[in-house]
């Protein structure tokens, strides 16, 4: 597990991690795509509504990689689509082969305007996603995403979940963050939000401790003042 944090580290820093985190549609299955997911891959709102209407299509299919129209839809931008496709009955919370609901896939796009009309829908910020299962929240702390990260707050996101690295929203902002203005808008509607600064790592380091060691002095002055220790 050393290793892989390790890993996750190094692959954040060279700008690799948020590729490896989620699977878009490639372009040889957008070719191969019929259906719901074709409509709603290509925006095609009067087809989506007559397939849905007719009947002729489950509004929760999926693909060979287990993305519903609904994903397919949330990774183009397709909001439209997505607002036919749960008015009728896409199921808002469905996770995909990699294990990423729609509003994992719009935070981690810092696609603001799609998350907030998931939200208004009915989808939850609450879920347990990915491989790391971790949450919507801490995907979008980790990129730095600040107005995506206020959004899901908001919207009642957990904000203490630990996922399977022993890292929470607070720390991936630290650890896989790089220290600057995003992130530091970050660590502020966390802490503002009463995220917890004494949750530690596996090695028991708290987020003010990994601040420290990383060098980002002004994350480590917005712990301490909320009283980090």
């Amino acid at each position: 597990m050393r290793k892989l944090r390790r890993l996750l580290v190094g692959l954040a820093c060279a700008g690799l991690l948020p590729a490896l985190a989620q699977v878009p549609p490639r372009a040889d299955e957008i070719a191969r795509y019929t259906g719901l997911h074709a409509a709603a891959q290509r925006g095609d709102l009067a087809a989506v509504k007559a397939l849905l209407a007719a009947g002729a299509a489950d509004a929760n299919a999926r693909d060979a990689f287990g993305r519903t129209p609904l994903h397919v839809a949330t990774f183009a931008r397709q909001r439209e689509v997505i607002g036919a496709l749960a008015r009728g009955g896409a199921n808002l919370g469905l996770l995909e082969g990699d294990r990423y609901d729609a509003v994992t896939i719009a935070s981690v796009a810092d696609d603001e305007e799609t998350l907030r009309l998931l939200l208004a829908l009915g989808a939850s910020a609450r879920l347990t996603t990915s491989r790391y299962d971790g949450t919507a929240l801490i995907a979008a702390a980790h990129l730095g995403h600040d107005g995506v990260v206020r959004q899901l707050i908001a919207a009642g996101a957990p904000l203490d979940h630990v996922n399977n690295l022993h890292w929470t929203a607070l720390i991936e902002a630290v650890v896989l963050g790089d220290g600057g203005a995003r992130h530091q808008a970050v660590v502020k509607a966390l802490l503002a939000a009463g995220a917890n600064t004494q949750l530690a790592d596996r090695e028991g380091r708290t987020p003010l401790a990994l601040a420290r060691e990383r060098g980002h002095g002004a994350l480590v002055k917005q712990l301490e003042a909320a009283g980090a220790r």
